[in-house]
């Protein structure tokens, strides 16, 4: 690592052994096609990355002792289009569970959407707007387990019904997994939902709210999912929808999280923008 000045989101020398393997696989497989192999430290394009997540600043405003712009589009590019980033994602997420002596993968999972405003300049094609929460923008959908680790997320047009976020999400769910049997949902979700778990072998359950409750009440296991949305909103990338495609929404999300993850196999933690 070069001898800048640290950022608060730079990954410490612990955090990188966690996801350095993977690069250096990948980097491997990849060799330069215009010479400039090693040009550019693997560590300090993920260091780039995490910053941008943290701060929320568009490209061309990433710092100048950080790799070039171009360079940091370009893995993270090839890291979306490849799945590398859920790779890392998926790989610290296992070490997590397995470190709370859990199996690998869950047999429960909690499913929840967000909507968030898009900003300028997101195409209008892939945006709408959520009737039910007046919401211009995206819907993202989350599906996490009892510990508050991401399985799965998608995002798409805010216009889109829960039931069809739901739906996307179970797909992934039983595409990467074989464990999952039950989905735990709230009233949102429709009957549509119920039907397409039948059809891959995952059991809807909705948790109802209690109609003596007023405002805020966390619901029994649910609440995990309201907390993890809660954590992204650190990432101010997070807070709003900033990126062209839904596919980059969704790496966003994974970085988002595997930095966290990171932190808690290393018992490390960054500080949050609310407090400085």
């Amino acid at each position: 690592m070069n001898d800048r000045q640290p950022y608060k989101s730079d990954l410490s020398d612990e955090r990188w052994a966690l996801i350095e393997p993977v690069i250096a696989s990948w980097k491997a497989q990849h060799p330069s096609v215009s010479g400039h192999q090693g040009q550019y430290e693997m560590r300090e394009i993920v260091n780039a990355l995490l910053y941008q997540s943290r701060t929320g600043c568009q490209w061309d405003y990433l710092p100048h002792d950080l790799p070039p712009t171009g360079a940091v589009k370009y893995y993270f590019y090839k890291w979306r289009d490849d799945g590398t980033d859920q790779v890392i994602h998926d790989l610290l997420r296992w070490q997590v569970r397995e470190r709370k002596g859990r199996l690998a993968d869950p047999t429960l999972v909690v499913l929840d959407t967000q909507s968030l405003h898009a900003a300028a300049g997101v195409p209008a094609d892939t945006t709408g707007r959520d009737a039910h929460k007046k919401v211009p923008g995206r819907k993202r959908g989350l599906a996490v387990d009892v510990l508050g680790l991401l399985i799965a997320v998608v995002v798409m047009a805010a216009s889109v019904h829960d039931n069809g976020v739901g739906i996307a999400l179970l797909d992934k769910v039983a595409a990467d997994t074989d464990t999952v049997k039950k989905a735990l949902v709230d009233q949102g979700f429709k009957t549509a939902l119920a039907r397409h778990g039948q059809a891959v072998g995952i059991d809807i359950e909705v948790v109802r709210r209690n109609p003596a409750d007023t405002g805020f009440v966390p619901q029994s296991k649910r609440w995990v999912v309201e907390q993890v949305n809660g954590i992204m909103m650190l990432h101010r990338r997070l807070v709003r929808d900033y990126e062209h495609r839904p596919a980059s929404a969704e790496s966003r999300v994974y970085w988002a999280i595997s930095d966290r993850m990171s932190k808690m196999l290393t018992g490390t933690s960054t500080p949050s923008w609310r407090e400085t």
